[in-house]
């Protein structure tokens, strides 16, 4: 098969676009949907990225008070690699 051949099997139709970019459109938070329902793939795209910058930076703020915590407490070994067992899931 050729390259063309494997490309063109490979694209997406616009009804496939359109499905997905409602799909993720249903996964922002309701604050950022707009208010008729309806947004461009670009204004959706663009929100998302936001989002998952936003989500990225609440898990660093987390992870980092989750360090300060765990280095001010006094655990056993055991008890550091239970809790790392249980972040790691």
């Amino acid at each position: 098969m050729s390259s063309q051949g494997s490309r063109a099997s490979n694209k997406i139709t616009d009804d496939e676009l359109s499905a997905l970019i409602l799909n993720l459109q249903t996964l922002l938070p309701q604050p950022n949907r707009c208010r008729n329902g309806r947004e461009s793939a670009t204004q959706v795209l663009s929100e998302t990225c936001s989002y998952i910058r936003k989500l990225q930076a609440e898990i660093d703020d987390l992870s980092e008070r989750l360090s300060q915590c765990l280095g001010s407490m006094d655990m056993t070994s055991l008890d550091a690699e239970i809790l790392r067992n249980l972040l790691r899931q």
